[in-house]
């Protein structure tokens, strides 16, 4: 039985926090690549990172509610509780949360569109539509080996790109570069996630990339996307003093011991790694914003 919580303390659960620095990052890194190029706009940069968190947490408690109507979340659950599931917050209550979050991520990013456009609206219609769409409809992306891609666009390639878009007014192929770098870390986020919930994910035919390829496959792909983010950095590492060389050797070293514990750990010993796993986006995102800026 999930122990009893207060209100507001089971709508800071459901919120997810601990992932949240998977929004923050990819909007820090756009706002970084928009400050050394001269067009660093304070209004739209921080009505994207609103944006990018709200639609973050209105994708968590839409996770909340539609994994538990389809059985995914169960007593068995390895992952943090879940406020539906544990009893927490009613079914109708955080349908009604995810809809009104996710209003208001919509009507900020209304206000982008006074600087990027009215070609950002279909922007933030596909980010509205993913954030249903991972875990509802006839083919919810998480369901059907997806979840990865999204996280891939919407953690990174979108948010850093049209982050620098909205204030820069053009793309540039290092935003476009870096948000693949960056994107690619935050997918290890899920794969954790998955990883972790493989047997859970199995029973309710939740086909995540590691359920359609195994658990050897997850671990590998993990390490695969932390080196590949690192080589897409490699040629601003020619240019920088050797005390930001420093420090990316000492990222890659923090990310190779956050890879051991996949395969030390089990069940929700993997927790602990997946808030290190958040943390190492932050980490990346840092210290990518101080290689541009000095």
């Amino acid at each position: 039985m999930s122990q009893e919580k207060n209100e507001i303390g089971a709508w800071i659960e459901a919120a997810r926090p601990k992932t949240l620095p998977a929004s923050l990052s990819p909007v820090l890194l756009g706002c970084a690549l928009a400050y050394r190029d001269g067009v660093f706009q304070p209004v739209p940069a921080v009505l994207c990172l609103w944006v990018a968190l709200l639609a973050q947490i209105a994708s968590n408690f839409a996770n909340d509610y539609f994994d538990f109507k389809k059985g995914a979340d169960t007593e068995d659950r390895l992952g943090p509780e879940r406020a539906v599931a544990s009893g927490w917050i009613s079914p109708g209550a955080m349908l009604i949360a995810t809809f009104l979050t996710l209003g208001l991520a919509c009507l900020l990013g209304l206000m982008l569109l006074f600087y990027g456009g009215w070609e950002l609206l279909w922007v933030g219609m596909a980010i509205a539509i993913a954030v249903l769409a991972y875990s509802a409809g006839p083919f919810p992306l998480a369901y059907n080996g997806l979840g990865d891609v999204c996280v891939l666009l919407f953690y990174g390639v979108i948010p850093v790109c049209f982050t620098y878009y909205v204030q820069a007014g053009t793309f540039s192929l290092l935003s476009v570069l870096l948000s693949v770098s960056l994107g690619l870390l935050s997918t290890n986020i899920l794969v954790v996630n998955n990883y972790r919930d493989y047997e859970q994910d199995k029973i309710a035919a939740k086909r995540t990339t590691i359920v359609l390829f195994g658990k050897t496959f997850g671990r590998y792909f993990y390490l695969l996307n932390g080196i590949i983010a690192l080589l897409i950095i490699i040629p601003l590492l020619f240019v920088a003093p050797s005390w930001q060389i420093a420090l990316f050797a000492l990222f890659f070293v923090l990310f190779l011991s956050t890879w051991k514990e996949m395969g030390k750990y089990t069940g929700k010993e993997l927790n602990q790694t997946l808030g290190k796993t958040a943390r190492n986006v932050l980490i990346f995102a840092v210290l990518l914003s101080l290689l541009l800026l000095l």
